[in-house]
């Protein structure tokens, strides 16, 4: 098939992103949109790397991203063809009302990495009540499927720490473990979603390439007195999440 595009030059040099990642996160759209269909051939490395004006060997380290995600599959004298779509990696979706904050999604495991230490949050913006006069914290990485995909700083007013159960942090979501605790009445709570790109750390532990995509989420809740029981600092990789948000 020719494939060979004539569209205008992509510059890489305007991200730090590697430029192999940038090349998949293209050939992955391309997979995404139906412009390289299920089970069609896709075009050769020579012609990528003609069309893309870069090294073959970018091309194919940008093919081995999209075959370890199964998107493609190389077969010797035949070619390269399309044998998933990107979609269905998209299996987190960031609940967008308080129910949903309530429910850990299916199949997955809660890592503790760091537990009860006395650590208080940065003020919450936009400020919803008081801050506490101290917090517990913990940190927890989140797995599915063999993938960490979730990292989450965990604060809570230490006043109400001692009531809730040690196994909670390890089966339940933030909201959950204080929906169950009783005499807890949350008033009000809060979430802020931005984006932004992995650090050295951050790649490190959801296993991700440096300056990959990710999504910042806070979230706050208040008692009834108008006390911020609990903040929560998540980070969420780019390439799993889904965002509904229902407009009507």
């Amino acid at each position: 098939m020719n494939n060979v595009k004539t569209s205008v030059a992509i510059d890489f040099s305007r991200s730090a992103v590697s430029r192999y990642v940038q090349l998949a996160s293209l050939f992955r759209h391309r997979v995404e949109s139906g412009e390289w269909p299920l089970d069609a051939q896709i075009p050769t490395v020579d012609d990528l790397a003609q069309e893309c004006n870069v090294a073959r060997a970018t091309v194919r380290q940008a093919l081995d991203l999209l075959e370890e995600e199964k998107l493609i599959a190389r077969y010797r004298a035949k070619g390269t063809f399309v044998i998933g779509k990107p979609q269905e990696q998209f299996w987190c979706e960031v609940a967008t009302d308080w129910s949903g904050q309530l429910i850990a999604p299916d199949g997955v495991t809660i890592e503790i990495l760091t537990a009860k230490e006395r650590l208080s949050p940065s003020p919450v913006e936009p400020p919803i009540g008081e801050m506490a006069a101290g917090y517990q914290h913990w940190r927890r990485r989140h797995w599915r499927n063999g993938k960490p995909y979730y990292l989450g700083d965990v604060y809570i007013d230490e006043r109400v720490c001692a009531r809730i159960p040690k196994k909670s942090f390890e089966t339940k979501t933030s909201m959950r473990i204080l929906r169950d605790l009783p005499g807890l009445e949350i008033a009000e709570a809060h979430q802020t979603l931005t984006l932004g790109s992995a650090d050295p750390q951050i790649a490190d532990l959801l296993q991700i390439p440096l300056n990959a995509p990710i999504a910042y989420v806070t979230r706050a809740a208040v008692d009834q007195s108008g006390c911020v029981v609990f903040v929560g600092k998540g980070i969420y990789r780019g390439d799993v999440i889904r965002l509904d948000i229902r407009l009507k």
